[in-house]
């Protein structure tokens, strides 16, 4: 076995890969940007180098520096992770040309699958069902809407050299073909420096299930299995689980096998995934290959209990793979959530910054968490937004879910705007719960999963003024001149405490009394007293009930975790004085720091509310700012590449009058 491995990647993956290796006693070295100096996988590694600047072109994705690295810490061999160079065929023959085993698949492998065109034509030969569609080389504009005329809509339009839902566009119309050709080729151009696409027949409600393949460099292949990977937005996956739901053993067997022909038709060796979609009617087509291991493999690792990253360093050893087809059982059911930092109700927008607080559910037999970051530590504009992954496993479905749910209540964020409360509709919406999946569900449940948000309730104003309380307790033991008993001659003291939510402001009065408190909001009052018992937890009593929530103080807010729900709440310190200012000048801002792709009106163009502004490219992916009104464009203050800054004024907007 190797005695070091250097990982070329970064976050959960790279914390992922270190644990499996220091379990086998296999040392490992990190690399990081300048962004990641600080990172969690750079202080959970052996040792660590620094790559170059934030931006990933210039660091992660430069194969000069890392086979320099790995030269430099002595390193037999380079396990890629998923993402940036996992499946570049360049990067695959400078590991061998340099003498390190590269942790992946052979370099005709990944060219052979690296292209999703030439990747079809080769499965077309080995007899994997296609969906019908254009594969060709040809891409003047023109044929390639002709070629979606004649599949007919809807199309997909997708990148050849994609991968993670980038380079992806779906036509209903054929006046939007060419608009929407364009994004897609500009997004592929930037995310992989191939403009090439394919057009496909868009399947109806179509479900994305894909198969986990291993081969090893004696010509073995095993299928362990499938994961069903419907539940998307963007295209990019959302929840994952295996076994799918409802798929027969029949129907099972032979995606099974369908993938496993795929794999020895290129000769391919160590982990890959075989994606599939599957139509209404039970029919399977051949998607694309993935010549590496995938984001949800933890779900095929808690229902088989094996360890695929522990497989990958043996087959990329030599070793032959450690079980055949009929010693493979798979056991329960295992559900994964992907926890980001992006705001649902913003179109999932990106959300970057210090996660102030980050706890998270207690692991175990039935629960995995696998994180990149820890409390304190940044999510910064360079890179994807995933916080972490949040694996269940349970003997049922059902049992599962129930695991799900209550594993996102014990999980807690504040700082940063997240998935955790929609996740939590998601997995109890209706359609999920009934396993009536497909990769349009979010769009179909929409009603259900983005209701305007709940205020707060009594409780949780309850909660903040114990809290408010307790803290003013805790501060006056380690300092007198603090102390706040509320003990007066004339009786016990009665004051207000103030909390504002969104627009909303809440006084919750407050009376002392001997060993807790009277509060009271309109016309409800409890008696309550508590404890901060660390971390945010508060043992409080309400009426006689005693619950354990959490209360955070973060960023100038109480950010109040209570049954599953979270609000921040901001306390009204009666000592501010507040401070009024002038109107700001009338325009748009960047949401977040990224840079301007495009500026799609002109100057002085009277637009509709939603006409689309300009694109922002930003954590890898397009953002069109839409007018938010009626109005005129007077300006921009930016231009095409423009690098800019969050809150930065990018449009001169002025609304028309309502």
């Amino acid at each position: 076995m190797f005695e070091k491995i250097l990982i070329a990647n970064r976050g959960e993956i790279a914390c992922r890969i270190i644990k499996t290796a220091h379990r086998m006693g296999v040392r490992t070295v990190a690399v990081f940007s300048e962004a990641d100096a600080d990172a969690r996988h750079v202080r959970l590694a052996d040792e660590a180098i620094c790559i170059g600047p934030a931006a990933a072109r210039q660091s992660y994705l430069v194969i000069e520096k890392i086979i320099a690295a790995a030269k430099r810490a002595g390193a037999q061999a380079i396990h890629p992770g998923y993402g940036f160079l996992s499946e570049n065929e360049a990067f695959c023959c400078a590991c061998a040309e340099a003498g390190l085993v590269f942790i992946g698949p052979p370099a005709a492998a990944i060219h052979a699958m690296g292209s999703k065109s030439e990747a079809k034509k080769l499965m077309q030969a080995a007899g994997v069902p296609l969906t019908p569609g254009y594969h060709g080389d040809d891409q003047d504009p023109e044929r390639l809407r002709r070629e979606a005329d004649n599949i007919g809509y809807p199309v997909l339009i997708k990148a050849a050299a994609g991968g993670g839902g980038k380079g992806m566009r779906r036509v209903e119309r054929r006046e939007d073909f060419f608009g929407e050709l364009e994004s897609c080729q500009r997004e592929a151009r930037a995310a992989f420096g191939d403009a090439h696409v394919l057009i496909e027949r868009y399947v109806t409600r179509p479900r994305h299930v894909e198969i986990q393949i291993f081969g090893d460099t004696q010509g073995d292949y095993v299928y362990l299995f499938e994961r069903d990977c419907s539940v998307q937005r963007r295209h990019q996956k959302v929840l994952e689980e295996a076994p799918a739901p409802g798929l027969s053993e029949a129907r099972r067997a032979a995606m099974g096998q369908a993938a496993v022909e795929a794999a020895r038709a290129v000769n391919y060796v160590g982990a890959g995934t075989v994606e599939f979609i599957v139509a209404p009617d039970g029919a399977f087509y051949f998607m694309e290959m993935n010549a590496r291991l995938q984001v949800e493999h933890p779900v095929t690792e808690m229902i088989t209990g094996l360890d695929l990253v522990e497989w990958q360093l043996r087959v990329a050893d030599g070793e032959r793979l450690p079980l055949s087809q009929d010693q493979l059982v798979a056991k329960g059911h295992a559900i994964e959530a992907r926890i980001y930092a992006e705001d649902p109700s913003k179109g999932f927008l990106p959300s970057t910054g210090k996660l102030l607080h980050l706890s998270t559910p207690l692991e175990g037999a039935h629960v995995r968490v696998d994180a990149g970051v820890e409390e304190g530590d940044v999510i910064s504009p360079f890179y994807d937004p995933m916080i972490a992954k949040l694996i269940v496993w349970d003997e049922t479905r059902a049992k599962a879910l129930g695991r799900m749910r209550a594993a996102l209540d014990d999980f807690r964020v504040a700082g940063l705007a997240n998935n955790i409360g929609f996740l939590s509709q998601l997995i109890s919406c209706r359609a999920f719960a009934a396993a009536d999946l497909d990769t349009g569900l979010i769009e179909r449940e929409s009603a259900a999963l983005f209701r305007a948000e709940q205020g707060p309730p009594d409780e949780a104003f309850f909660l903040a003024a114990l809290a408010q309380l307790l803290g003013e307790s805790e501060r006056a033991t380690l300092s007198p001149c603090e102390k706040n008993d509320g003990w007066r001659i004339n009786g016990p003291l009665t004051r207000e405490i103030a909390f504002r939510w969104g627009e909303t402001t809440k006084v919750v009065a407050v009376t002392y009394l001997a060993g807790g408190f009277r509060l009271t909001l309109g016309a409800r009052s409890v008696t309550a007293s508590g404890r901060m018992t660390g971390h945010g937890r508060i043992a409080a009593e309400f009426d006689g009930h005693r619950i354990e929530p959490v209360a955070v103080q973060a960023g100038g807010a109480l950010h109040i975790f209570l049954r599953g729900g979270s609000w921040k709440l901001e306390w009204l310190n009666p000592l501010d004085v507040a401070v009024e200012g002038g109107a700001g000048h009338g325009g748009l801002v960047a949401p977040m720091p990224g840079r301007i792709i495009a500026l799609l009106a002109e100057p002085e163009a009277k637009v509709e509310r939603g006409a689309p502004l300009l694109i922002l490219e930003a954590m890898k992916m397009e953002h069109k700012l839409s007018a938010p009104s009626a109005g005129v464009v007077r300006a921009y203050r930016c231009a095409v590449d423009d690098q800019v800054s969050e809150g930065a004024e990018l449009v001169d907007f002025v609304a028309e009058p309502a």
